[in-house]
């Protein structure tokens, strides 16, 4: 099947970004979310981040201009039912995006090929809902999407090899580097960073070190880009906590048990920097440790 056109929901901080690569690649990209406002605000940010590429060098003024106009906005999630491909971007809520496969599923085309970007949640679980299950897959861009190298590619029980090889291809055509994962609570990259940002957490909880200390500690002893705590508050405390979530009651063990400073941050509605307080407070002009 030859993929030209791609459907994607939601058009927050991973929806925007992948919408970003995708139109830069060449394909028209029909972008959804259920708010006028977040579809203004996601096409401001792929603005300014092809902006952003522009001074770097990385693509010409041209090639921005050319992917602008190949995406289109919507806030009717039916209208994407034409697409080829549609990838789902919502929240890491496995109630959420079973509704968009169920409300999509009677607009879809015979041959459309579903995907969720889901970073934890069974495939295999959300492509039994669907009519589909052998046109489903899990295609977990990391964050920053327009950034970052790799994509996980994960096939569910159903998932028949024409849509992983035609899934692969797109992501060839990215630029990107895929990898294949087993359908496993999540994955590969969430499996191991995860915990370890829990760990992380659970060191500040019991009083090892401060959130300076942990972070610097990482960055300098480990030579890590960003230290465990700033990563988590870039990455949103509320998204951390859905996936050890899942990997606790998925793999039923104590060892993936959440942190219960974890759990009061996002209580606290301190989700990390697209909240302005996690870790840090973002208020201010320099982010300072809010323990």
């Amino acid at each position: 099947m030859t993929i030209t056109n791609v459907g994607i929901v939601g058009a927050g901080q991973m929806g925007n970004g992948i919408a970003h690569v995708f139109a830069l690649a060449g394909y028209e990209v029909r972008l959804h979310d259920i708010s006028a406002k977040a579809l203004e605000t996601g096409m401001a940010t792929i603005r300014a981040n092809m902006s952003r590429q522009v001074g770097k060098g990385r693509i010409t003024e041209d090639e921005m201009n050319s992917g602008l106009a190949r995406i289109t906005t919507t806030e009717d999630l039916t209208t994407l039912g034409p697409s080829d491909l549609i990838i789902e971007a919502a929240t890491e809520r496995e109630a959420i995006k079973q509704a968009i496969f169920d409300e999509l599923g009677p607009h879809l085309r015979p041959d459309t090929i579903l995907a969720s970007n889901t970073s934890s949640i069974s495939i295999t679980r959300l492509a039994s809902r669907t009519d589909r299950p052998g046109k489903f897959m899990g295609v977990h861009f990391m964050n920053p999407v327009p950034l970052m190298e790799l994509v996980e590619l994960i096939r569910g029980i159903a998932t028949d090899e024409a849509t992983f090889a035609a899934l692969k291809e797109v992501v060839l055509r990215l630029g990107k580097v895929p990898t294949a994962a087993e359908d496993f609570p999540a994955f590969i990259v969430n499996r191991i960073l995860m915990p370890m940002i829990n760990e992380a957490i659970y060191t500040l909880y019991e009083g090892v070190g401060s959130v300076e200390g942990i972070d610097t500690s990482l960055k300098l002893g480990a030579h890590h880009p960003m230290g465990p705590l700033e990563l988590a508050d870039f990455i949103g405390l509320d998204t951390c906590l859905a996936i050890m979530n899942v990997l606790h009651e998925g793999l039923a063990d104590t060892k993936y048990r959440p942190c219960p400073l974890l759990t009061k941050y996002v209580e606290a509605g301190w989700y990390g920097r697209k909240t302005g307080r996690g870790f840090y407070d973002y208020r201010g002009d320099v982010p300072v440790p809010t323990r």
